[in-house]
């Protein structure tokens, strides 16, 4: 437990992040009124998460490694970091989607069929809810955070 305390500790700031971005978004009105904008700034939310990638790993090659840290431990972190994050993704998207902005998917669905982006309501239903926003959620978390532990691992390496 205490090798990964700071990928756990790291992880839950991930979480909070998002939670807090996740609100931000819903304060600005990107999940009713400019909705049609949603889909641009939330992938803002990159930068906040390599940032923490950066962080973390550097904490962990300044703490636990004590100033030094190979591509494979740093890559190795990374992982760990993903995992706590996906591990909790679920939940997360819960939060989200049933405290946070419970009417989000209603929202994307209307704007969806108005837009013609699904031909049907019952195509953008299958698309906008819990069950799918988990799933996606969750795979999103463990594939992105896998290609960016990789990527920060080469620029938070040293010998």
């Amino acid at each position: 437990m205490k090798s990964i305390k700071i990928e756990l500790k790291w992880g839950f700031i991930f979480i909070g992040s998002l939670l807090l971005w996740m609100l931000l978004e819903k304060w600005a009105g990107l999940h009713d009124t400019y909705i049609h904008l949603h889909q641009y700034f939330t992938m803002l939310f990159a930068i906040v998460a390599v940032a923490i990638y950066v962080l973390a790993l550097k904490e962990k090659r300044n703490i636990f490694y004590g100033g030094k840290m190979t591509y494979w431990q740093g890559l190795r972190s990374g992982i760990i970091l993903t995992l706590v994050i996906t591990i909790f993704s679920p939940v997360t998207q819960w939060i989200i989607s049933e405290i946070i902005t419970p009417e989000y998917f209603k929202n994307a669905i209307e704007y969806a069929v108005q837009k013609g982006y699904y031909k049907s309501l019952a195509a953008a239903e299958s698309e906008f809810n819990l069950k799918t926003y988990i799933i996606k959620s969750s795979i999103w978390a463990l594939a992105t955070g896998i290609v960016t532990s990789a990527i920060v691992a080469v620029f938070t390496r040293k010998k």
